[in-house]
């Protein structure tokens, strides 16, 4: 398996897209296509091919020795991450194909996308702190000029905030790496591992989780650190909300927290009680927050800050059936999220409106979007059969397992507060007199088309959780969670000879 290509197939897509297809914008749209496409395949194979008793594979892009290359380390969190990234990547720009005719630059557009796409595959993959930092770097670039791709005052305005808190968080990571690099000479995360090991008590360590955790938990947009995603997201075309959404927020947040906290420190527990608290905040005051949103993609936006702190709270447990719960969640969100803010774009392209209070009738004029946001709405809520019902019902049962009662009950009862704001976005927008006084517009075949898959998926994912199939492809994932320096044992064989 060359894990390179991950990375280099979308950097080399950007390229290529920013060379030949500045005039010819469709031939953006084909490379854009087939990129997304190759490694998404490429995703699926690398989970199901891991060694089933090392369940590592770890390479370097050069003929150097470590620590003057590149390491990938592909194991089965950073693989089910791959498939995670390159499913939303793949469905988005299928999206964007019709969607991105109302802006002008589609070539600009792709590029920047696969861009974007590159830096979230080598977050998932690397194996070393530096090069962590660079590849999200990469991204947020990439994100930021993507929020502002309308160039309104509005993205723009976005654009800027988000510009700015990433820079402040993204040196809070860079002053931890700092730190961490003089105390241990290394940047490779599993000899960084392996050194604080054997000095666990170091002092020092308290300051780089505090910068880790602010940090990746801007990323991660957890309350406190949720003020920019409100503008960001909305402010976004809709196929950058549902990658921003999706998969971004994940990736550079969730998986980089879980990787270094559980893999590389060992699970501290002052570290896992702080996110746990994190969570459950995020979970309340992101619901809550939503209730009172008309616009649809910034209400979707808040529902995002609550709903990843269900995926940290599976995860800040610490307990196996916990971690279950953080994984599904996990997927289930960024399958979710994505077909509702793909909705949110298909009535935005429609009607010209993202005010939920001037719609209405939509569920006649647009059967396949009302058909579509009924089943995120159900997913999202934690309806059965739906797969956002078996996720959050794994993550309030481990809560009641751990002893965390309290915030067990908050978790269920926050989950109804989701059913009543979608139920809102369903009686004003979808149902109901009509209030539309713009021309209506035909939502196009491939947004129509990947809001189907994704609703189909929405549903389909749940068989993950029948137990042979589970056994197979979420258990591993939690397992290279659950062992937290199981990952250090691993790679260190490695280095001797690489």
């Amino acid at each position: 398996m060359i894990l390179s290509q991950f990375i280099f197939v979308p950097l080399f897509a950007a390229f290529l897209i920013a060379l030949v297809a500045r005039k010819r914008e469709n031939i953006a749209t084909a490379i854009a296509l087939i990129a997304t496409g190759w490694i998404f395949i490429f995703s699926l194979i690398a989970f199901f091919k891991l060694p089933a008793e090392a369940g590592m594979i770890m390479k370097t892009t050069s003929g150097w020795k470590i620590p003057f290359t590149i390491a990938l380390v592909l194991d089965h969190l950073s693989a089910f991450m791959l498939i995670v990234i390159n499913l939303v990547a793949f469905f988005s720009a299928f999206y964007a194909i019709q969607y991105i005719k109302h802006f002008t630059g589609k070539w600009n557009f792709f590029a920047l996308f696969m861009l974007m796409l590159a830096g979230m595959n080598g977050v998932a993959l690397t194996g070393d702190f530096f090069n962590l930092y660079v590849f999200m770097e990469i991204s947020l670039i990439s994100a930021y000029a993507l929020v502002a791709f309308g160039t309104e005052s509005e993205e723009l305005e976005a654009s800027f905030k988000y510009a700015t808190m990433g820079a402040i968080t993204s040196t809070m990571i860079l002053f931890g790496i700092g730190i961490l690099y003089s105390f241990t000479s290394t940047l490779n995360m599993a000899q960084v591992g392996q050194t604080i090991q054997a000095n666990p008590s170091n002092k020092l360590l308290f300051l780089v989780y505090g910068l880790f955790i602010a940090g990746f938990g801007l990323k991660t947009a957890l309350v406190p650190f949720h003020a920019w995603l409100p503008d960001a997201h909305p402010s976004a075309p809709a196929p950058i909300s549902a990658m921003l959404s999706g998969v971004l927020i994940k990736t550079l947040g969730v998986y980089a927290l879980i990787r270094i906290f559980f893999n590389i420190f060992g699970a501290p527990p002052v570290v896992l009680t702080i996110l746990l608290l994190l969570a459950t905040l995020s979970i309340v005051i992101g619901g809550f927050l939503s209730l009172v949103q008309w616009d649809f993609k910034r209400l979707l936006g808040f529902s995002s800050i609550s709903q990843i702190g269900y995926v940290i709270l599976g995860f800040a447990l610490g307990t196996k059936l916990g971690i279950l719960g953080g994984v599904l969640h996990l997927l289930y969100h960024s399958i979710f999220k994505s077909l509702l803010f793909l909705d949110s774009g298909a009535v935005e392209y429609a009607t010209g409106e993202r005010d939920i209070r001037k719609l209405g009738g939509l569920a006649k004029k647009m059967p396949v979007t009302s058909f579509t946001n009924m089943i995120g709405t159900l997913s999202i809520a934690g309806i059965p059969p739906f797969n956002g019902f078996f996720s959050k019902l794994i993550i309030i049962i481990a809560c009641f397992a751990a002893g965390h009662f309290v915030i067990g009950f908050i978790a269920a009862l926050a989950s109804i507060v989701t059913l009543a704001y979608f139920l809102k976005v369903q009686k004003h927008a979808f149902y109901g007199e009509s209030k539309l006084k713009n021309n209506f517009e035909k939502v196009p075949f491939t947004l129509k088309t990947s809001m189907i898959i994704l609703a189909v998926l929405c549903l389909v994912s749940s068989l993950l959780l029948i137990p042979s199939v589970r056994q197979t492809t979420v258990q591993p994932i939690v397992d290279a969670v659950w062992n937290a320096t199981q990952y250090i044992d691993k790679i260190v064989p490695f280095l001797g000879s690489v």
